[in-house]
């Protein structure tokens, strides 16, 4: 499918690389581009002279598609569409994204999100045409025809039932972190931008045991974290387990963060981010190979979705220095110490100082206490030791004639827990008499 991406901004250049990378996610050859600086004009977005160039662009170039970086409003879209050629299709930024996201939704939580944002995106266009077509001098929208005003009702009760679907869902996998944590794993997420190498390093990190976030609910999804070089391709997440001795680690990847996204289409994605709000420890991953201003930029917007509802604490990672000098990052890190104190730069593609960041989740997480416990000799001891070993690490157990020495560190919930345990158990008959 060819396309021509089109951006209008009111000041400055525009900047395509983005749109055209998204565009590319969907499966679009670009082949071709548009941009203006100007005031939006109402009816056509771009002015009258520009939008004739991009007809004559459409046209030379035989795209199908024209994809604005702008969002357009349905008079905008419907306008563009009359002047076009017959039968090209106008999309804007945030369809495109919805047609990316549907594309890649695999698991049933990812597909009802999709739906979801699909339904919040139409439902103001759904208003108003329903307010137009209640005008006597509307018979029709735009010559659309007629509209059918119970569309905005339907669209309002499919939002509910999907959210209704999703809450089920989020308390699934919500007692599913719960058991986790009771378990003794440690939670991190990872949390970043598209392409920043989310999934490459989940990958680097990532013993070979697979746990999947939706396992039991949706057995299509695929375990393995892709690390392709393109946007979105993690939107359902994606649980692995870390080797990081002693400790029990699970990591999770989820959706990417983008630039400019209204705040309807975020909402639609909260749950998947509850991965990251409910987490032990956040790893914000950064493409150090972008130019500092944009890296600035990201990890602005990053703090504030991950600071609005998180209280974990939060690792910047640099990723990505196979790709940038020395000098380069010493000089990225001084600029942006305020946004990212203390980062570890890594490369998740070479495997360049993982285990200094490996070291780092370990300082980070929660810290372990030491317990000694004795165990009185009974039919449920082994019981208790056996859990113990599958939940701590154990350092010495010692079995005498009526009792066990057990040694071992773990997160303070499994040393409250095993106590519960150990103090549960009772002499066998024969001992006690």
């Amino acid at each position: 499918m060819k396309a021509v991406v089109a951006k209008r901004v009111d000041s400055g250049v525009g900047d395509t690389e983005e749109i055209r990378e998204l565009s590319e996610a969907a499966g679009y050859t670009v082949v071709g581009e548009i941009t203006q600086t100007r005031r939006a004009d109402a009816a056509l977005q771009l002015g009258e002279g520009k939008v004739d160039d991009l007809v004559r662009l459409v046209a030379r170039t035989g795209a199908t598609t024209v994809v604005f970086d702008n969002r357009l409003g349905p008079y905008q879209t419907y306008n563009l569409g009359q002047r076009l050629p017959e039968g090209t299709e106008v999309i804007d930024r945030f369809t495109l994204i919805l047609e990316i996201f549907g594309q890649r939704a695999q698991t049933k939580k990812a597909q009802l999100q999709v739906e979801l944002a699909e339904l919040r995106y139409e439902l103001p266009r759904a208003e108003a045409k329903a307010s137009l077509a209640k005008r006597d001098e509307h018979p029709g929208f735009m010559g659309l025809g007629e509209y059918d005003e119970s569309r905005e009702q339907d669209i309002k009760a499919q939002i509910s039932r999907i959210r209704d679907q999703l809450a089920q869902i989020e308390e699934t996998e919500a007692q599913r972190r719960a058991r986790r944590r009771d378990s003794g794993f440690d939670l991190v997420a990872l949390a970043g931008y598209t392409n920043a190498g989310k999934s490459t390093l989940l990958r680097r990190l990532a013993a070979d045991l697979d746990v999947s976030e939706n396992v039991g609910l949706h057995p299509d999804l695929d375990p393995t974290a892709e690390s392709e070089d393109q946007l979105f391709t993690t939107l359902g997440t994606t649980t692995r387990r870390a080797d990081i001795q002693p400790r029990d680690v699970l990591l999770t990847d989820t959706v990417g963060f983008i630039s400019n996204l209204p705040h309807w289409l975020v909402e639609s994605f909260k749950s998947t981010l509850d991965s990251v709000y409910r987490a032990d420890l956040v790893l914000l991953v950064v493409d150090v190979s972008e130019p500092i201003d944009e890296i600035h930029e990201k990890l602005v917007t990053s703090h504030d979705t991950l600071y609005e509802r998180n209280e974990a604490p939060i690792v910047t990672v640099f990723n990505k220095i196979d790709r940038v000098s020395e000098r380069e990052l010493e000089e990225k890190r001084a600029t942006l110490s305020a946004l990212a104190p203390d980062p570890v730069a890594v490369s998740a593609r070479d495997g360049q100082h993982i285990d200094a960041l490996l070291d780092r989740i370990d300082e980070e997480l929660p810290d372990w206490e030491y317990e000694r416990l004795v165990l009185p000799m009974g039919e449920e001891t082994m019981s208790v030791v056996s859990w113990i070993h599958d939940n701590a690490h154990v350092e010495d157990v010692t079995y005498g004639d009526e009792d066990v020495h057990i040694s071992f560190e773990a997160r303070p919930a499994i040393v409250q827990k095993a106590r519960t345990r150990a103090g549960e158990l009772h002499p066998s008959p024969a001992e006690s008499a």
